[in-house]
């Protein structure tokens, strides 16, 4: 009889330990830090945990995979938790995201009181450098504007409030491998010049203009750019930032360190090279927030493609960016 009800006992035990347990599948196109957001988890403080505890069933460079189940780690009980969790439900929408995007969730305040700028390199009537990847023309102005929309999303969730200056209302954030090329952006509704200067010096007013009225203390422009040299020419992520910018030099700096951590993290043995340093660039030295111009690879060198031709690589290359701009308002706060 003891040995029967000892049975019961270890069964049932087993059984609340199994079914206590909290697990979801993933939706399309979502990564692990999009995965944990939406099931309401920070990805900052249960990412680690997250992938320790699904360990072989994670594909490469720790993807997701269609249909699988994963566990999900246990919330704890701090206060800054429940701080974020309370906002969780907070839905929104911006258009501009497209319709499978336009939606999204205030997963938290981290960034509340902090107020960005986002401009994607060239558009309109200048598609900026032009690669070739399978056969197939690819434009810097397409890929560079996916990712910012990706950026901005993330630093919404997070509580930011975000300007989209470069826009296109046709194109939302999108998942196909090649993005179909237009010359629909325009600056804030504007038509964009072909003028370089002028093209330059439009989006530089936009953004002046968005500064004067805001209250916020902490105001950070971002420049989305890719490279185009020799196809042998592989390179990382680099940035540049404003010459007599402290708190430009600061971000740039915090980025690289930001980019360096997480390919430590997904691809220990590859190390990174990205650089930071002064460049003396219009729309840095035109605009008034300190600022970071971004420049995400070579888009004529098949390795580099790889970054913006796969979805998943774009969207890992605006949470990387987020996560740049979280460290750097930490920072700017102590």
């Amino acid at each position: 009889m003891r040995i029967y009800t000892l049975l019961i006992c270890i069964f049932s035990f087993c059984c609340v330990s199994i079914y206590s347990k909290e697990v979801a599948k993933p939706k399309a196109g979502e990564g692990v830090y999009r995965f944990l957001i939406n099931n309401g988890r920070s990805p900052d403080k249960y990412y680690d945990a997250f992938i320790e505890l699904n360990k072989g069933k994670l594909g490469k460079n720790n993807t997701l995979i269609k249909g699988v189940f994963y566990t999900l780690p246990p919330l704890s009980n701090d206060a800054n938790e429940k701080k974020d969790t309370a906002t969780k439900g907070n839905r929104k929408k911006e258009l501009l995201f497209g319709r499978k995007y336009e939606e999204y969730t205030v997963n938290s305040s981290k960034l509340k009181g902090a107020t960005f700028y986002l401009a994607s390199g060239h558009g309109g009537p200048d598609c900026g450098a032009i690669g070739m990847a399978e056969g197939r023309e690819i434009h810097e102005d397409e890929y560079a504007y996916d990712i910012m929309l990706r950026l901005a999303r993330n630093l919404m969730m997070e509580g930011a409030t975000v300007h989209i200056i470069i826009q296109d209302k046709k194109d939302g954030i999108r998942d196909e491998r090649f993005l179909t090329n237009s010359k629909n952006e325009t600056c804030m509704g504007k038509e964009i010049p072909l003028n370089q200067k002028k093209r330059l010096q439009q989006r530089c007013d936009a953004i002046n203009n968005l500064y004067n009225k805001s209250k916020n203390n902490y105001r950070r422009a971002i420049f989305i750019h890719l490279d185009s040299r020799s196809n042998s020419s592989q390179m990382d992520v680099y940035f540049f930032h404003q010459t007599s910018s402290t708190d430009g030099k600061r971000l740039g700096n915090t980025f690289r360190q930001t980019f360096k951590a997480q390919y430590q993290k997904h691809q220990p043995n590859r190390g990174f090279s990205g650089t930071v340093g002064p460049r003396d660039l219009y729309v840095l030295n035109n605009s008034k927030p300190a600022g970071v111009f971004v420049e995400l690879g070579n888009i004529q060198n098949s390795f580099d493609q790889r970054r913006f031709l796969d979805v998943s690589n774009r969207q890992a290359l605006a949470n990387w960016m987020c996560r740049g701009f979280l460290a750097d308002y930490e920072d700017s706060r102590k």
